[in-house]
């Protein structure tokens, strides 16, 4: 579709000259290797004109073989150039999706302007030069583009979050607990995700919620994202676990085979807070029985005129503790550090506790250093780091109001 484009101020209206228009577009290969198919490459198409611009219009070559999309909204700027002169520069961003393996020809894009040449209006055609681009085939004995099972999912990360609401562990028989998934993939369009995994097992009824997809345009390329949704309810009153279902995916930057979790969890029952609780209690004789009570009834006259406090220690909570058990048992420091997250922003006692623990402290530097690369590069040990995190950290001193000693009863102070 043609478009108006203001003329950019100090753009000289001489004649057209060799390299005064020029339109270039450039594959971007992921880990600068041959994609499989279905894999996503981004064809990054720029103009750079020295000509003021009147009108354009990109006439776009059949991309036969390839499925396509366009990545956001055509941007217009200006450059300088090396000779020191201001250009306007055209940039379009379009993600091919090859259907098959083979050596292919990209036809030329082409750019029609209408320009100002020398004060004369003059449409000219500017076309880039033909891209080669090679889709690789897949040679390793499991999974592939063309594998019925498991889902081809070519991407340069993939993250998961999974919610409850209530926790599972709390739901008694006739109750409901919704489940929410959250996949991200980043350098896909979330045509490219999977479908809505299937969530069954003996003791329960599940009621498949809506999927929603959505693809988030970012400064480094596409963020797809789905999420999959479940009303969970017990049928039966026993504890009945929920085997982890795993997603397979296809590293694009180092080239291999990963996965991807979505969580174990148990429907009812409740899981003890220590293993200490889960041992039955065994009865005490009436003689030991009376001892106790004796002895905490002095030790109880004792603390009256001491006032010792009983505040409780605060800890992470437990669905929380298992969720960086097993991000750390994967090795996953991204899973870890999104379920970490909202602990160290809204517990504001624990995350005072942690910092000032030298250890834990090093582990949460490490961990931003391997998920951001934040600060110095240092050995990360998650299981490490998730036990101390899962310990409870000490309860924060309660502050006592100073109310000064009493006045002497002759009146001095």
């Amino acid at each position: 579709m043609a478009a108006v484009f203001l003329i950019l101020p100090g753009l000289a209206r001489a004649e057209i000259g060799p390299g005064d228009l020029t339109l270039t577009v450039t594959p971007e290969r992921n880990g600068n290797a041959d994609p499989f198919a279905r894999e996503m490459v981004l064809l990054r198409i720029r103009g750079v004109y020295r000509q003021p611009i009147l009108l354009e219009e990109v006439i776009q070559p059949s991309l036969a073989n390839f499925s396509w999309t366009q990545l956001g909204r055509d941007t217009w700027s200006k450059t300088r150039l090396p000779d020191g002169q201001v250009a306007i520069a055209f940039d379009r961003v379009v993600a091919i999706f090859p259907h098959h393996p083979g050596d292919f020809t990209l036809d030329p894009f082409l750019h029609r302007l209408t320009v100002n040449d020398g004060g004369i209006r003059k449409v000219v055609d500017v076309p880039s030069p033909p891209v080669q681009l090679s889709v690789a085939n897949w040679t390793k004995p499991v999974g592939g583009p063309d594998a019925k099972e498991p889902w081809w999912l070519p991407a340069r990360e993939v993250t998961i979050t999974d919610s409850w609401s209530p926790d599972p562990e709390t739901v008694k028989i006739g109750e409901s607990t919704r489940r929410i998934v959250t996949l991200e993939a980043h350098g896909m369009v979330a045509e490219g995700l999977p479908p809505r995994p299937v969530m069954r097992t003996r003791g329960i009824l599940t009621f498949a919620g809506p999927v929603t997809r959505e693809t988030i345009i970012t400064p480094t390329g596409p963020i797809a994202r789905a999420t999959y949704q479940w009303d969970v309810r017990p049928a039966i009153a026993e504890v009945i676990p929920l085997d982890a279902i795993v997603i397979p995916w296809f590293d694009t930057v180092s080239r291999t085979l990963r996965e991807a979790e979505i969580p174990a969890r148990q429907i009812g029952g409740g899981l003890p807070d220590r293993e200490e609780d889960a041992k039955p209690v065994t009865p005490a004789s009436p003689l030991v029985v009376m001892a106790a009570a004796l002895a905490a009834f002095g030790f109880g006259l004792a603390l009256i005129g001491f006032g010792v406090p009983t505040r409780p220690r605060p800890r992470l909570d437990r669905a929380t503790r298992r969720a960086l058990a097993q991000a750390a048992a994967t090795g996953d420091a991204a899973a870890f550090r999104t379920r970490l997250t909202p602990a160290l922003q809204g517990t504001p006692d624990l995350a005072r506790a942690w910092r000032a623990d030298p250890a834990i402290a090093a582990g949460l530097g490490a961990l931003d250093g391997a998920v951001y690369g934040r600060g110095p590069a240092t050995a990360l040990d998650l299981p490490d780091l998730a036990r101390r995190l899962a310990r409870p950290v000490p309860a924060p001193a309660r502050r006592r109001a100073n109310h000064g000693r009493l006045a002497d009863l002759d009146g001095r102070s």
